[in-house]
């Protein structure tokens, strides 16, 4: 792994640190290959359950290194899209871990993330237009999903920063902690979540980014076809068992 993304296991956590804090840990195309190779760590892993993504140096991440852009490098990976988890996000849950600014790809490399816990210090923009560019990494499709249409078309249109607290109050931001707490907020989250069943927890993800694609008609059906191999699953039945027992399930991820 190279030194530009430090990934490292807290028991049954996966944290990803892009370490590039010089450089405010913009996105080149290193920082891309590790964090796509931390994530497809994440998901072939029994052991881990959920990831962490953060960025070192008091910053989450300034956006696309344009240096290196326009040197002809792209953070993006082909079928895979920004960090290679904009376009296709893990299994597992995902949990951004935010200090400082996370903007344009930074911002977007949130958005990829399925929950976030920022610092209220934190703030959050998409200042692409302003340089002529358009935030395709995400952010103009899943802004507009994510808070109310006219709140993300204004920070898409003017380019113009917000902080998390705002952020929070429009849904965007799950949990705010004080001035570099941000990471132990997002590992006591990750812990809650990796204590629950993984099957259960990865066909929940499945279903909850899928919905909104699907019809009212064909989505019961499409949920029973996702679900229905949990309920089957060793794990379902030690959960049951945990609960009548009245002890802390042992779980098998099968």
């Amino acid at each position: 792994m190279s030194d530009e993304v430090l990934v490292e296991r807290r028991g049954a956590v996966q944290v990803i640190t892009i370490n590039r804090p010089a450089k405010k840990n913009a996105l080149d195309a290193g920082v891309a290959a590790g964090v796509a190779a931390a994530v497809d760590e994440l998901d072939e892993s029994d052991e881990l359950r959920v990831g962490v993504l953060t960025g070192a140096g008091g910053t989450f991440s300034a956006g696309m290194d344009l240096k290196a852009w326009l040197r002809g490098e792209t953070p993006a990976i082909e079928g895979r899209g920004l960090c290679g988890i904009s376009m296709t996000p893990p299994r597992k849950p995902l949990i951004a871990a935010v200090e400082g600014w996370a903007l344009a790809g930074g911002f977007e490399l949130l958005l990829a993330c399925d929950l976030v816990v920022a610092a209220r210090t934190a703030r959050l923009g998409v200042p692409e237009v302003t340089r002529s560019l358009v935030a395709r990494a995400g952010a103009a499709l899943h802004l507009p999903r994510r808070i109310p249409y006219a709140i993300a078309l204004e920070l898409l249109l003017t380019g113009a920063p917000i902080d998390a607290e705002r952020a929070a109050a429009h849904g965007l931001v799950n949990r705010l902690t004080d001035e570099g707490g941000a990471l132990d907020g997002a590992l006591e989250l990750a812990a809650a979540i990796a204590a629950n069943g993984p099957l259960a927890v990865a066909a929940t993800k499945r279903i909850a980014r899928s919905t909104a694609d699907w019809t009212l008609d064909e989505a019961w059906g499409r949920q029973f076809d996702i679900a229905e191999p949990v309920f089957r699953s060793q794990d379902a039945r030690e959960g049951a068992a945990a609960f009548a027992e009245k002890r802390a399930p042992v779980w098998k991820g099968r």
